[in-house]
This record gives C-alpha cells, structure tokens and sequence, in this order.
C-alpha cells in the first residue's frame, strides 16, 4: 500500500504529466490528445514507482522495458521521460516538428528512453511478448510493460500475442489495457463491442484484473499483485476517461486527435493547477 506522501506525489506527476503533454501539443498546434491524457496515470505510477531505469544509463541492460504499442500517446511518454531527466524539458516543444527527435508515434531510432518503435496498433504487443521472451532466454530479471489501447483489441494480432504470451508462460510481460471506451470512429460497443476484457484475457491464460485506471494507489496495487505470480502474463484492464483532467476534452470522440490553441492550452493549465493544488504537497 502506498504511504500518503508516496500517493500524493505520484498523483502530482499524473497532473505534470498532462500539463506538459497539452504544453507539447498545443506548440504544433494539434495531436492526439485523448488517448494521451487517459494514460498518465500509469505513466505516473511506472516512471514514479514501478520501472525499473536510469535517466542516465537509458540502454541498461537491467532495466525494465516499456512499450506503449498505443504509439500516438507518444506525447505523455515524451512528457513522462522529460519529467525524469531523460532528456531537457524544452525539447518537448519540438514535438512533431521538422528535424524533431519526438515524433507523433514513440520511435526507438529517436527518442532517449523509448524501447520499441510503435504505431501500427497490434504490433508493439508482439514486440512486448518477443522481448520479453528475450528478456528471460538471457536470464534477465528485468520485465516488459505494456500498454495497448482499448480500439487496438479489435486487432488479431493482439489475441495472438496473448495466446503465445501464455502458452510461454511470460510472467515477466504485464500489460494494461486503455479502456476508455472511445475510439476514432466512435465508442467502442459501437465500433466492436470488447465485451468484459479482463474475462477474455483470463480465458486466454491470462492473470487477469481490472482498476479504476485513475487511481494511482489502485494501480499500483494491481502491478504489485502481478509481479507477485509467476506462471502467467499479466494484464491489468485500466478503466479510464479519455481526455482525462481537462473537461473541454474528457469523455469525447473528437478528443483523439484535436487541435489545442493557445486558449486551450491557458483554460486546460489552469484547470490542471486547480487539480494540483487541491492534492497539495508542492508546486509544478
């Protein structure tokens, strides 16, 4: 169980997150909002607790791997990494940019902390299972995390990484699962209904459970519970509010990809400081 200070600065680093994904954003003007801030939460809880790394030793053999296969939230794994010292915080604002070494979808070849190169949904969860699969044929303790959006379920290639993943037996591959209900062309039940995730994962081998995806101690609690079994790959369906901590975007279709103009920006921060200061404990 995490101590109040321990929870308290883990939910500061979910709000900075935000901040500094909309700040990156609205410098090009538009990107991919929703599924972006829907995930800073268990950015917060991996990066403030839970992964294993270095700022600086990026590439150490020991540490844990991340890849978010939802590659468009690149921005609040940009903001994450920055927050940590992986990089300056102003290269944030070259985002999407001509030359940028922070593209619109996590790049491997680029960005100083990214493990996989992601993007075209359903791929970096195969990736996740072959690293992982690595990790352990070399007897490294080290484990994967990985992050898939709710929309990429309706992709094959993720139920055949989750029949492999547990036919190896990939204890060391503990996945989250985005499910906040939207995607591009409309919800989820509209688009291809997911049913109970956590169920069809556990029917595939799975140790499988599911947290309010906005409680940083719910979610911590849930990855201790994973790393605790070692038979089975681990998933922890996240139920989250795309657009999640600025109400102009929460909850709405067209937050997946949107633009953020410099009024945006001002009404969404302050709505953020809002956030932090009623957690106390800090400045951002």
């Amino acid at each position: 169980m995490l101590a109040k200070q321990e929870m308290q600065e883990l939910r500061r680093f979910s709000v900075r997150i935000r901040m500094e994904t909309l700040r990156a954003i609205a410098s090009i003007g538009s990107g991919h909002v929703g599924g972006a801030l829907s995930i800073a939460d268990v950015l917060a809880v991996l990066y403030g607790k839970q992964l294993r790394h270095d700022p600086q030793r990026p590439d150490w053999a020991e540490r844990d791997w991340l890849v978010v296969s939802k590659g468009h939230a690149g921005p609040a794994v940009y903001a994450a990494l920055a927050l940590r010292g992986f990089f300056p915080m102003e290269q944030l604002q070259t985002l999407n940019r001509l030359g940028t070494r922070l593209p619109s979808h996590c790049d491997h070849r680029l960005t100083t902390g990214i493990d996989i190169t992601t993007g075209s949904l359903g791929q970096g969860a195969s990736a996740a299972a072959g690293a992982a699969l690595a990790l352990r044929m070399d007897g490294k303790g080290s484990r994967v995390f990985l992050i898939l959006g709710d929309g990429e379920l309706d992709e094959g290639q993720v139920w055949e990484m989750a029949l492999f993943a547990a036919h190896r037996g990939l204890s060391n591959l503990i996945a989250f699962v985005d499910n906040n209900h939207l995607q591009i062309d409309g919800t989820t039940d509209e688009v291809c209904a997911l049913g109970d995730i956590a169920d069809k994962f556990r029917a595939f081998g799975w140790f499988a459970q599911a947290v309010d995806g906005h409680d940083v101690e719910a979610i911590d609690r849930a990855v201790d519970a994973a790393k605790a079994q070692n038979s089975q790959p681990s998933v922890i369906v996240l139920d989250t509010v795309k657009g999640c901590g600025w109400s102009a975007a929460a909850g709405k279709v067209g937050s997946h990809s949107r633009t953020v103009s410099g009024a945006d920006l001002a009404d969404a921060l302050d709505e953020m400081q809002r956030a932090l200061d009623e957690i106390g404990g800090g400045n951002a």
